[in-house]
């Protein structure tokens, strides 16, 4: 039988710990499901970085193969949408948490859970994408449902995986975007994605005692959660949304409801990995329409399976700039 290469995860059952490496392993080793894939390419978004690493409650049994998007070819399936040679996808479905992922050069899954490759995207271009950018087009679809107002519409955590995404889109359909950032050297990158202005991540990364400040924003992304998404949400415009997307910053949200209340703000919760299979399609689509290549390549930084543990220790730290792509074949 012949061996593939995966990032296998181990746990020491006494102290606990966990140890990630570089494995051969064979087709009997992947775990049961309807379609085998030969993955070319994966990624790394902030959840990868805790199922490579501590694991967060996320990784159900060890041994553990990580990843939570993969794209590539069919090689066998049993299931009558899918045939040896398509190209498809994978986001979500706690794939590369509860089951088995991305990381290795094979992957074997169900059939529910794969969508074929969107037309005008190769596996890499999907992988650069990967779940951080459709989560970010699921948030700007969620904004449009609700209405974005005048101003700009605010990014938090903008140089990273979903905000890189977010405001490219965001810009290329016309929006003014303001891209908060902690690290300031991004900034020529995130002007270069198209942002149109800069907040220091210190101007909002506190809370303040008055519930509503001025209203200075007609939408946001947020990655951040904490104490800046309830600072945000009180200097949204009336009527304004606010699309929650992460946790980078902490899952507390010591807010008032009072934006709610007396300026109608919405706080609009965004799932991307429970997807269902229509939804999971249309936001395919309008990534190949409104998500500017050239803008992706410029998100893009290239790695092979073998950096992946460190890479999932950085992102962790919100160190990794733009989105990874691993070319598991490397």
């Amino acid at each position: 039988m012949s061996e593939f290469n995966a990032l296998v995860v181990e746990k020491d059952e006494e102290t606990g710990k966990t140890s990630a490496a570089v494995k051969p392993l064979t087709l009997a080793d992947l775990p049961e499901g309807d379609v085998t894939v030969a993955v070319e390419y994966s990624t790394v978004n902030y959840k990868d970085g805790l199922c490579i690493g501590p694991g967060g409650g996320l990784v159900r049994k060890y041994p553990h193969v990580p990843g939570i998007d993969f794209a590539g070819t069919v090689e066998a399936s049993s299931d009558a949408r899918y045939k040896a040679g398509d190209k498809v996808v994978l986001t979500g479905w706690r794939v590369g948490e509860a089951h088995w992922g991305g990381y290795g050069q094979k992957a074997r899954v169900k059939a529910d859970w794969l969508v074929p490759l969107p037309a005008g995207l190769d596996t890499r271009q999907a992988m650069a994408v990967g779940t951080a950018g459709f989560t970010a087009m699921l948030a700007v679809m969620a904004l449009e449902d609700h209405g974005i107002k005048a101003g700009p519409v605010l990014v938090t955590g903008a140089a990273g995986g979903v905000g890189s995404v977010a405001t490219a889109i965001l810009a290329n359909l016309g929006y003014k975007v303001a891209a908060v950032t902690g690290r300031p050297e991004t900034a020529d990158y995130l002007t270069s994605l198209g942002a149109t202005q800069i907040v220091a991540r210190e101007e909002l990364n506190e809370t303040v005692k008055r519930p509503l400040e001025g209203e200075k924003w007609g939408g946001c992304i947020d990655a951040v959660g904490g104490d800046m998404l309830a600072r945000v949400l009180g200097q949204m415009e009336y009527g304004a949304s606010v699309a929650a997307v992460g946790l980078a910053g902490g899952a507390g949200l010591p807010a008032t409801v009072i934006p709610f209340l007396l300026r109608g703000v919405n706080l609009l919760g965004i799932d991307s990995v429970m997807q269902p299979y229509d939804n999971r399609l249309r936001a395919w689509e309008r990534i190949a329409k409104d998500l500017p290549m050239d803008k992706l390549e410029a998100m893009v930084q290239p790695a092979t399976l073998s950096n992946l543990p460190q890479l999932g220790r950085d992102i962790l730290k919100g160190q990794v700039k733009g989105r990874v792509v691993v070319d598991v074949n490397a």
